[in-house]
């Protein structure tokens, strides 16, 4: 798994984890708040260009009923790969809401992994913050397990815009940068929602991810 296959977990999953935040009331994954107890379902893709580096194109689809959570993706862990988690939501809170999501999944493809993962979300009034971590644990080269972290903190100044800020540390940009950061914004119409994310903003290692969604 070298960096240029990592490069794809990175930008589909700070895409991803904000794609529906109108629905939950901040970020993350899920597509539907968990006290709903119909199926709902996210499809998400991530068009995505990297300065220096290979334009690429990624997809994740959400399925969620009541707390359950599922997930499956398509080119996340790498190039090429798929993936497929299952996780249970707990969930509370009035004012000051909050969300924490036990992931367990796997990945085969390019690769093959047992990947133990963790998603967990906090939301006051406009603002909310995300946080997500995932080890990804290589079963042939155990040397290319990483972990990886992203967190993001966000604000909604009206009810379809969605503006703040995004860190993550990971490997997947090769170089130097172990930690990422820039800026991101939302907009959401309907079931749709669209979304712009700019790492490392003006520098040799930019990276521009767009992230077009749809709940249903």
């Amino acid at each position: 798994m070298n960096t240029a296959r990592l490069g794809i977990a990175s930008l589909a999953a700070l895409a991803a984890a904000t794609a529906f935040a109108q629905d939950t009331g901040s970020g993350g994954r899920r597509a539907s708040r968990p006290d709903r107890p119909a199926w709902e379902f996210a499809v998400t893709a991530y068009p995505t260009q990297v300065r220096n580096g290979d334009d690429l194109t990624s997809a994740i689809a959400a399925a969620d009923r009541g707390p359950l959570h599922l997930e499956a993706r398509y080119g996340y862990e790498a190039k090429d790969s798929r993936s497929a988690f299952a996780g249970w939501t707990f969930s509370g809170g009035d004012a000051v809401t909050w969300e924490l999501t036990p992931l367990l999944g796997g990945a085969w493809g390019p690769f093959r992994a047992f990947v133990p993962g963790l998603e967990a979300s906090l939301a006051w009034g406009k603002l909310d913050f995300y946080v997500e971590a995932e080890f990804v644990r290589d079963r042939g080269e155990k040397s290319d397990s990483y972990n990886y972290a992203w967190s993001e903190l966000g604000y909604r100044p009206l009810e379809w815009l969605r503006i703040g800020a995004v860190g993550q540390r990971t490997r997947a940009y090769g170089g130097e940068r172990e930690f990422q950061r820039g800026p991101f914004f939302q907009v959401t119409q309907g079931p749709i929602t669209l979304g712009a994310y700019w790492f490392n903003p003006g520098s040799d290692d930019q990276v521009a991810v767009l992230s077009i969604g749809l709940g249903f």
